[in-house]
Order: C-alpha cells, then structure tokens, then sequence
C-alpha cells in the first residue's frame, strides 16, 4: 500500500487566499474596462480607481509571498493595461482578419470565445510577470471552464494571436508562442511527461512566427521548436522539432462507397 500523506495543515498554519468569487469578479470588470462591447450594449466600465483599490485588497491576503508591496504592484499593472490593450486590439483585428465567418472586430469582443480567452490569459500573464501568485491561475481557469481553453499564465504568447474555434485547447507554462500564430481547435502544446522535479525547466514547445497548427494536433517536449511558417496539418502527433517553412501531415486513406450499388440500400 501507498503511504498515506497528509497535505492539509492544521487550521492555524493554512494560508489565507483571497475570495475566489471576489478574483474573478476582478477579471470581468478588467474585461469591461478594455472593451465595454465585450458585454454588449448598455455595459458601463468600471472606474480604473476602483478596479485598482479591488486588486490592492485581494493582493494583501498573499502579501508574505509578494515581491513588492501591493499597492506597488497594483500601481505597476494599471500602468501596464493601455499596453495590453493595445496587444489585445492587435489579437482582435488579426482574428476578424483571418476568420471569413467575423463580420468585424465588434463581433470578434462581444462573440468569440477565443478571444476572451486571450484577453484573460494576457491580463493574468501581466500579473505573474509582476510576481503574483494563485490570482492569475484562478482567473486563467475560470475563462477555461467558460470557453474550453486552457492557456496557462505563464506561457509567453506573441503578437496578433489567433485561436479559432478553440474548445480543447491546452497551452503550458513553458510554451514560447511567436507572432501571428494559428491554432485551431484540440491543439495541445505540452510537455513530454508531468514530474514535480521538472517544475523549474522548459517543459513546453516553442513556436515560432507565422505558424498555423490544425484541428487535434499534439505537439510535446521544452526541446521542440516549431520552425516559423510551418504548417501543422490536423490530428498530427509531434515530439520533435521541425524546421522553418515544414508542411507536417498524417498520410491516410479515405475509401468512398457507393453503398446504393452494393445493395446495401
């Protein structure tokens, strides 16, 4: 038998964490704030003040674990959020862009659920860079449950990102993702095997610029680059790097019956 491990402490010596309710209610009002469409008509913004006064206080409770102070770090992501907003315009045209269906970038904010995720992962990107713990995971995995896009926060993601569709989506904290990049839906960015001892090296892939990567593909391991202009064709499974300009695809066989002539109806 396994040894029985007790990971809870006593009552006395369990961290305080602030309201989970009160996090993602943060992220929400963040959204509102960038792009007041992203709810529809009639949605009222919410002071940046306030939305900074709401950030200090659910910072406090993780003070001991913080490099700065929170109304420091707080002042340091405000000042930050017209650079992400600019990011995030760029995701939002390069979506309506590429994507026949978009009748706009207005619909790309109100609509796509790839796109919120993108605007939730580069606002919690923003406050791990900053040093902050569990706030960017609580708010990163709750826009997953909404949209089915798991983008870990520490991922480094580039310019003009493109997710379409996007149900089944897994980025991890390792992955280097350059500009203009395209996933599709069920694209998994992961690493090779999930050991605790591996928590402090790359894990995840990197890749590069103007990548487009198909519907299920797999692409593992912190050694493998995905060359720039690379095509990732769909259900493709990868555990090594391939160079800049590579097609990548599953040979297969699809075989059509006439089942009228076969007398099967």
């Amino acid at each position: 038998m396994f040894p029985i491990v007790n990971f809870f402490r006593s009552r006395s010596e369990k961290e305080i964490f602030p309201s989970k309710f009160m996090v993602v209610d943060l992220s929400r009002n963040l959204a509102i704030n960038l792009f007041p469409t992203i709810e529809g008509g009639g949605c009222k913004p919410v002071n940046q003040n306030n939305l900074r006064k709401r950030l200090i206080s659910l910072l406090k409770p993780l003070k001991p674990r913080l490099p700065d102070e929170p109304d420091i770090i707080a002042d340091k992501f405000f000042n930050n959020l017209h650079l992400i907003k600019k990011q995030l315009e760029q995701d939002a045209e390069f979506i309506a862009l590429n994507d026949p269906a978009a009748s706009g970038i207005d619909e790309v904010i109100l609509a796509y659920p790839g796109f919120y995720a993108i605007l939730i992962y580069r606002l919690a990107h923003s406050l791990a860079g900053l040093g902050v713990p569990v706030i960017p995971r609580v708010i990163t995995e709750h826009a997953h449950s909404l949209t089915g896009i798991d983008i870990n926060p520490g991922a480094n993601i580039g310019e003009q990102f493109f997710i379409d569709h996007g149900t089944g989506i897994v980025i991890g904290e390792t992955a280097i993702i350059g500009n203009r990049v395209k996933l599709y839906q069920g694209v998994t960015i992961g690493a090779l095997s999930v050991n605790k001892a591996m928590a402090s090296t790359k894990r995840h892939p990197t890749i590069e610029d103007d990548v487009i990567i198909y519907a299920g593909s797999t692409i593992l391991g912190g050694n493998t680059i995905i060359g720039h202009d690379s095509v990732i064709g769909g259900n493709v499974w990868l555990t090594e790097s391939v160079p800049p300009y590579s097609m990548v695809y599953n040979k297969h066989q699809t075989t059509v019956k006439d089942r009228e002539k076969k007398g099967e109806i």
